[in-house]
This record gives C-alpha cells, structure tokens and sequence, in this order.
C-alpha cells in the first residue's frame, strides 16, 4: 500500500563483508542498543517489555523521490512485488510464514522511504528477521508474477482514485511543488503500469534496496545483545552497492488556486493549504508548533465548530523530509455556504500572520509536543514507528534529538514563521461540495458466465529455518495480570500497571445504545448529547477547561465513551478534570441551540450520502421491519429536540453501574483506587439498569442491490447474512477459526482465489460480528465493476467449500498458531490492553477470557469448523450490496 499524505483522504557473531568487519561496534545507552554494519546496514533496537511481542521495521531510503520520469509508481509497484517472492522464499512461503505469525505484515511507500513491517509475537522474531535479509538480497520478478500483482495495485488506485480527498490531494501535489519529485505521490497510475514491466522494477530494487540504504528497527521484547548478533548473522554478508545521484528539490513559488471537486461525503469539506518547512528544515520544530497551537481546541478554527460558523474545523500538518503541508480545514452541510466558511477560515489564518499566535497557545503546544515523545512509548508499534520516523525521514538520531528543539522555540519564531508562510498568494485550496448519486436499487443479479475450478493452494513446505518456529503450538504467554474492584456506586475499575513510561492513559465506556434507549422521534439525541461535552464544565467555561488540561500536557476526551492520557506526575488532577467533563457537563443554552443546528445540517448531508444509504438499505435487507438498529436520525428529529430532551437522556444513560474505566499505565492499583474514588464515588444512578442490547433477529432472505455512487471509480462490495449465533455462542470459537481461514490473511481462500490466482481484488475478508442477542457473517472486498460478478461467485464458492471439505491438517494447525499469536498481539498496546478489557467486561465476561480462549482454539478440530459452517452460515443466503459508479 502507499502511504496517505493528508488528513483529507477520509474528512508504520561478527560477519564479513568482502573482507571487511564491522566498521562500527555497537554502542548501548538505556533500552536502546545501535549498530552500523560493515555493508553500511544501520541497526537500532529498543527493548520495550510492554508485552511478547516484537515489531522490525526495514526502512529503505528510497521512495517515489527516485522513480524514473514518467513512472510515478515505480516504487509502489516494488514493494508489491517484494511479496511475491524471493530466490530462497517462494511467494507462497512468504504469505504462509506471514500468515502462520498471525500479526501485521505489511508496507508502504512514502516520497523517501519505503518500510517493511512485522508486528508479530517476540517468539517469531527470528523468522522476521530471515524474511528481511532474504528479500533485501534479492526479488523474483516474472512478468507472469507482475501481470497478475497489477491487477492488484490497478484496484488499489481505483480505490483511491474513488475517494474525493485523494483526488484534491493529487493536485494540490502537483501545483504545490510542480518540477519536483513530490509533484506526485507514491501510488501511480493505471497507464504508467500498463507500460511497466518486471524487468524494470527489478532494476529500480536491485539499484537501491541495498543495506548501505537501509535503517532497521527493531522494537519490542528483546534481548538487545543477542537479537544484534543475529542481524550481524543473518545481514552482514549482503554486499554494498553504490548509490546513484539523488533527485533534487528545487521548489518554485507557488500560485493561489482553488480546486472544486463533488464528493460522496454527507457534508462539505474546504481546505486551504500551504507549503511548509519539512522534516529536515531547521525550521521544523517551528513548524510543528505552529501546527499545534493553531489545531489547538482553544483556537479559532476549532472554534468555528462551537459557534455554528462550521460544523468542524482545525488545522493539521503532514510533514516530508525536504517540505511540509500544513493546512486549515472546516467542515459545511449539504447545500450550505462554502465561501462563507472560507472566508471565515482566511480571516482566522489573516489574523495569525499579522498579528502572531497567541503566545499561551504556542507555549501549551510546546509541551505537548515534548508529552507526546513519551505517550509514544506506550504501544510497541507506536515506539518502532517513532523511531523509524526520526531516523528515516527526519534523518535524527532519536525521536527524542527534537526534544530540545522544540522547547527552544519562542513565540516570536512561531509568528514570523506564520507570517511567512500564509500568504493568500501562495494557498492551494479546496471545495469538496455533496453530490446527489441516486438512491439504492434491486439489482438484476450478479450471475456470468465465469468459471473458476480449483481451490486455494494447498500446504506449504516452509523453509527449514522456520519449520520449528510454528511446528510447535504453545498457550501464549499472556503478561496483563489486572487488578480489578467495583465502586460503592456501581462503577468497575480495572487497573494495569505498566512501567514503559512516565504516564498513564485512561479508558472508559459507558454501556448505552440510542437505538434501545432513545424516545420515538429523537433520534439524533446522543449526537447532540456528545457534542456538548466541548463546551466546558458546570465549573469551567470552555477555555478555562481546555486551560487547565494544557496546563498538565493533557489529552481528553468526554461522552458515552471517554479517555485521558496525562503525564503520570499529573495523573491525580487529570482525573478530576475529567470527572468533571464527564459529570457536570456545562450544557449551555446557546450552545446547545448551535450543535443542534450543526447536527441538522449534518443529516441532512448523511441521509443522501452513497455511504448512508447503501448502509440503512443494507440494514433493512438484513432485520425485520420495526428491529431498533433501522432507527436513524433526521433533520426532522433533530430540530425536534429540546435541551430538556438531551438532559433527560443523559440522566437516564449516563449510569455509573453501566460504566467500566480502564487505567492503565505508571500507577499502583492502590493509587488508582484512591484517585478514581475521589474522581468518581459521588456518580450517583437511580432506577432499574435499562436493557441496551439488540433484540434476536430470524434469517435473512437473500437479496443484491446496488447504491450509485458518482464519485467512486471502483465498487465496494458487502455480503452479508444473519447467523444464529452470538457473543456466547459455544460456536463461536469454531467460526473464528474457520474465518480466519476463509478470510484472514494472505494466505486464506479469499485473498488466494480473489487477489493471488485472479487479480479480481486488492484486499478481501471474512469477518463474524457478534452481539448478545445476534450475530452478522460478512464478507467485504473492493474491486472494478465490470469484476464484481466473478469476484461474488468465487467467495461464496468458498464459504461452500467450508461447508463440504474439512480444512486440511495444516490449514487447521495454521489458523490456531495466528489466533494464538494475535492473542499476545493485543497486548502491544495500552489502547488495545484497554479496549479488550472495556469489551469484556461490557459482555460480563472474565478479564482472563483470553486464556479461556487459546484453550479452546488448541482444541478445535476441522470437524467442529466444518460443522458451525454448515449448520450456521448460508452461502445463498448473502445480501450483497454494492457502492460504486451507476451500472452502464
């Protein structure tokens, strides 16, 4: 995949080489232990024990900077082409050995880099490792193997090509910095592939994918000494190579201009941008304050939202090593004014560049930015992609060097920086305004005359030195061991301590669900409700609340689902403010009259959007006439509603025997105890719990429809049916299984028959979505129109082939080894910590129901898969739905 560059796109021993040894020894400070090999190969591994798992990050200094003319996508289609194989690891090796570690296997291409990621238990590492030297030394690249991965990548710029901000940001890439390498971006285009052959993509990697061109991190749960001796085993003897001339950067002035687009999206979108210092520009630091302190919830873009100027506004940055973009975005409803909001916008911008950003807003953005650094630490992915960032593309030594820089700016280098930047001259902006598609119809059938024999390739001979790695399955070695009590008032806490940081992060969830709890004809309430939590405190006015969490390089968030991340020096009062957000919300009057309209206008956008109506028309293909989950608001229902109403739904919702909060982080179970008592003991809930959970449903009856869609280029495709299962069901563990083998990963049936036999799609899966009283099977994939017949018929092909053929030995032994593996992987983070534990206990069931699990998954047979797949799924009885360009 190409990385995105904007917000807009949808408003991570020694060994000889030739002789030599190693040129540097390795040198250790902290948790952190760095190399540079003999070849040139640079080495970073930061021990983090957060949880058993491992992630490496192969960075290649090369990107779309250093396509040839006229082949934008040169480097995209490389990194395809690097999982189709290599001499050594056939493909289908590589995606078994991919899907068997069960984590994130992926990459990107960026302007300047090019990353190759793991994420996978610590056990796999190894393995990681041997995957990464193996390709860095070489690729197979067939022209057999390139015809069928262009069917792949051409659906991926389709569906990029299908979303409208993609579309404002390939051109405003080609005014900003025209006549240079980022006048495009990484993905390229249908016709430059059409004239690229596998020849020429083997020369672009066996030019630059070089280990004196490479940075590796490796982050995680390590033993730093002996994980670096074997990177100097495995990579010290791939030669050098002489790098050719990097492509210059020599950006001209850029001229105003204003880009109009329609859109799918339910509401408008304006944007105007600017070019900016980049990632190695000594103004950088500068930069990204500035970026800060104008996004800032106590700025005027924000505010645009709070005043019914804008549904939403903000400011945001993207940063690349030789410029930046930062640009100024708010939000209008259907058929509302767009200059107006821009006019606001420029206004704001105007005011920033003559007379200076307020200096409290540059010293708050300051440290957060510094908080940040520290926040990152947290999720081992998080940590990997720090460090490739600071390295790779900032060409730093740490993600902890821009520390100093950024406390070094002053308010007066934030205000000339502006001053030189927002020149209207300069500014590229966009007006991204609703489209009307046409409403969903019946379709006549998506039969054809294709014909696809064969099934999904069989088992794999792994490479001897990954055959012992998944040989074995072991229970994971799962390290969260919670504390866990109730309030007097109902409320569950759930504590983990973590020491991998000065910090703590809070998550809570309270169990409530509009569609069960709402009165007939306030739909729309709980949307109204949410977006009065920005506006201050019984105690605190808006800015005097946003104030005090600066103050304590805080982030925080209220409503029915809520969180804070706080140094954990700060962790006391943090709590407290957001105890008061989240139990004395101000609510004013004025405040509410404005979101109610702000929320009118959105509706009135999102009940015609394609997204919206293929979703409801779906809906109510799948449920019974009447069932709460067809429930909607409208501009009707929301103007409708009184300040009264959304005070009453929140007396009657908003329950602390509903809520569980998750903290997680540097805090004792004790302290926590303490803080959360004194934060949250006074919540008081009155009446009998309310009964938020969706009601059974009897099967679905099969149907096909198609939703237009003007601005899409490719369809978005969904089969979905009913299945008598749920969150309870003894099945359930089967279907996982089974899912994952029909639909997991690389090497399921799904992407084997649809994307690497075929080319029909760029991604497809398979997933169960299972509730207390119901459950959904779906299955969803992207693809050109004129292939969504054959792409239908091959998948539900496969859904019936789980009916009546056992998954092999192997297929079996594999699914377990991933859904073991993704076990541990959701540890890696404190969000993900947080957000199993929150889902565990919103389903009453025990915080070590993990543990319960891998049990069960070592216990499955194909039998029992095969079993819950023909008694619980039917194959022809999907609902499929399309989204995509009206049927010619």
């Amino acid at each position: 995949m190409k990385k995105k560059l904007i917000g807009l796109a949808g408003a991570i021993s020694l060994a000889l080489v030739a002789g030599s040894a190693l040129a540097a020894a390795s040198t250790t400070a902290a948790n952190v232990t760095r190399a540079t090999l003999g070849n040139g190969l640079r080495v970073v591994i930061v021990r983090d024990t957060l949880a058993p798992v491992v992630t490496t990050e192969m960075n290649y200094l090369v990107g779309s900077d250093e396509v040839p003319k006229g082949f934008p996508g040169s480097a995209h289609a490389v990194e395809h082409m690097m999982f189709r194989g290599s001499p050594g690891l056939s493909k289908d090796q590589l995606l078994a050995i991919a899907s068997d570690m069960g984590g994130s296997f992926n990459a990107d291409t960026t302007h300047g880099v090019t990353q190759y990621y793991f994420t996978v238990p610590a056990q796999d590492l190894d393995v990681a490792l041997h995957v990464a030297a193996i390709r860095m030394r070489g690729v197979d690249m067939t022209q057999a193997g390139w015809n069928k991965e262009r069917g792949a990548i051409e659906q991926e710029v389709s569906r990029d090509n299908s979303n409208p901000g993609y579309k404002f940001e390939e051109q405003m890439l080609a005014r900003m910095f025209a006549g240079t390498p980022y006048a495009h971006d990484a993905l390229g285009t249908r016709p430059s592939f059409n004239k690229t052959t596998a020849a020429e993509l083997k020369k672009f990697h066996d030019t630059w994918y070089a280990p004196n061109n490479a940075i590796l991190v490796i982050a995680g749960d390590v033993d730093p000494a002996s994980t670096l001796q074997r990177v100097k085993s495995l990579f010290g003897n791939i030669p050098k190579k002489a790098l050719p001339a990097r492509p210059a950067f020599n950006f001209k002035p850029v001229q105003a201009e204003t880009v109009k687009l329609p859109s799918d999206f339910p509401i408008g979108v304006t944007a105007i941008t600017w070019r900016a210092p980049g990632l190695r520009d000594k103004d950088y630091a500068t930069a990204l304050v500035l970026s800060d302190a104008l996004g800032s919830k106590r700025g005027k873009l924000f505010e645009m939202a709070l005043t019914g100027k804008a549904l939403f506004g903000g400011f945001g940055a993207e940063f690349m090593p030789h410029a930046g973009i930062v640009f100024a975005q708010a939000a209008f409803p259907r058929g509302g004014d767009a200059q107006k909001v821009l006019a606001d916008m420029r206004t704001i911008i105007a005011e920033a560049a003559s007379k200076g950003v307020p200096a409290d807003l540059v010293t708050a953005a300051k440290n957060k930015a510094i908080a940040d650094l520290e926040y990152k630490k947290n999720s081992v992915t998080g940590l990997a992609n720090a460090w490739s960032q600071a390295l790779a593309f900032r060409g730093g030594a740490s993600p902890d060097d821009i520390r100093a820089a950024i406390a070094a700016v002053t308010p007066a280098e934030v205000d000339a920086l502006a001053k030189r930047i927002f020149n209207p001259s300069y500014a590229i902006t966009a007006i991204l305004t609703p489209t009307s598609s046409g409403k969903p119809s019946a379709s006549k059938g998506f039969g054809g005359a294709e014909s696809f024999g064969g099934k999904p390739s069989g088992a794999v001979t792994l490479p001897s030195w990954a055959q012992a790695d998944f040989a074995k399955l072991e229970l994971p070695n799962l390290k969260t061991n919670p504390t866990s009590f109730t309030l007097a008032n109902g409320l569950r806490v759930i504590v983990q301590p973590e020491s991998v940081s000065k910090t703590v992060e809070v998550f809570g969830e309270i169990q409530t669900n509009q569609d069960m709890q709402a009165p007939k004809g306030q739909e729309g309430v709980a949307g109204v409700l949410n977006s009065l939590f920005n506006f201050g405190t019984t105690h605190m006015n808006r800015l005097q609340f946003q104030a005090a969490l600066d103050a304590l390089s805080a982030h925080e968030s209220a409503g029915s689902s809520f969180s804070l991340s706080v140094p954990s020096a700060n962790f006391a009062k943090g709590m407290q403010l957001l105890a008061d957000n989240e139990l004395d919300p101000a609510m004013p009057a004025q405040a509410f009259a404005i979101m109610q309209r702000n929320q009118e206008g959105a509706v009135v956008g999102q009940i015609q959007s394609p997204a919206f109506l293929n979703s409801i028309h779906l809906d109510e293909a799948l449920y019974p006439a009447g069932d709460p989950d067809l429930r909607y608001a409208t501009p009707k229902s929301v103007a409708g509603l009184t300040l009264a109403d959304v005070k009453h739904y929140y007396t009657q919702t908003f329950r602390p025997d509903m809520t569980t909060i998750v903290i997680i982080g540097d805090v004792t179970p004790a302290e926590a105890h303490k803080v959360a008592a004194a934060a949250f003991g006074a919540w008081k809930a009155s009446g009998p719990k309310p009964d938020t959970h969706y009601p059974a449903v009897p099967a679905n009856k099969a149907s096909e429809f198609h939703t237009p869609d003007s601005s899409a280029v490719q369809d978005s495709v969904t089969l979905a049916e009913t299945i008598p299962l749920n969150e309870n069901s003894p099945g359930r563990f089967a279907l996982d299984l089974g899912s994952q083998i029909l639909g997991g990963g690389f090497d399921s049936h799904l992407m084997q028959d649809l994307r690497s036999k075929h080319g029909l799609v760029y991604s497809i899966g398979s997933s169960p979505s299972l509730q207390k009283h119901r459950g959904l099977f779906s299955i969803d994939f992207g693809c050109d129109p004129d292939k969504v017949a054959a792409a239908r018929k091959l998948a539900v092909r496969d859904v019936k082939q789980m009916q009546t053929t056992p998954v092999t030995p192997a297929e079996l032994h594999a699914a377990k080894g991933k859904m073991l593996r993704a076990l541990a992987l959701g540890q890696s983070s404190f969000g993900s910590i947080a957000g199993n534990f929150l889902s565990l206990s919103m389903q009453g069931k025990p915080l070590d129901a993990d543990a319960i699990a891998a049990k069960k998954y070592m216990a499955m047979t194909a039998a029992q898969i095969q079993t819950v797949f023909k008694q619980d799924l039917r194959p022809d009885g999907f609902v499929t739905a399309v989204k995509g360009p009206t049927p010619k």
